[in-house]
């Protein structure tokens, strides 16, 4: 049985900047738990088509649709074993979405997470308002195993895609933080 998860994050960033990160492969270990220890093992990257502004001081390189990549990380802390995950981008349009899918190996029967991005003004406390970036995630996905993999969902896959999200949003408000008072 599929499912989908969703999450939303609005950053005070220009999309442009938003997007540049999440679509640079090196990032990703970054915005995993350290305790997973994820790492790139294995690239093929697929460049993206030239992008149509880049962000002012901000050089990045982007993994287009075609970009093939393993990651491997521990599935639980402490664990001696390493999972290897086989990505591949699937779609990408500069400053909109890109979605990357699961392909052979993983820890899911199907994996398909899209990341949108738009720009959106809010209002601080005070009524300024502030221009930045909403960033969507969805997710769709199967766990192996049937039925035992339906109740595994119930029981902890969702809350702890929730878990990994939350930490994703912290991870990724201190590295754009950082990204952004270096330019």
């Amino acid at each position: 049985m599929r499912h989908t998860f969703q999450s939303e994050q609005w950053l005070p960033y220009p999309v442009k900047l938003v997007f540049a990160f999440f679509s640079n492969p090196d990032n990703l270990p970054r915005l995993m738990p350290d305790w997973q220890k994820a790492r790139i093992d294995k690239i093929s990257l697929a460049p993206a088509p030239s992008q149509p502004v880049s962000y002012p001081g901000f050089s990045s390189i982007a993994a287009g649709a075609g970009t093939k990549l393993t990651i491997s990380f521990r599935p639980i802390p402490y664990s001696p074993i390493r999972m290897l995950w086989d990505a591949e981008i699937s779609e990408f349009a500069w400053n909109d979405h890109f979605c990357d899918r699961q392909l052979r190996r993983g820890p899911f029967a199907y994996w398909k997470h899209c990341h949108r991005v738009q720009s959106e003004t809010r209002t601080d406390n005070s009524g300024t308002p502030i221009s930045g970036t909403l960033l969507q995630d969805k997710v769709d996905y199967e766990l192996p195993l049937g039925k035992l993999g339906n109740i595994a969902n119930s029981l902890f896959v969702a809350s702890q895609l929730r878990s990994t999200f939350a930490y994703r949003h912290d991870r990724t408000i201190e590295l754009l933080s950082l990204t952004a008072d270096h330019h």
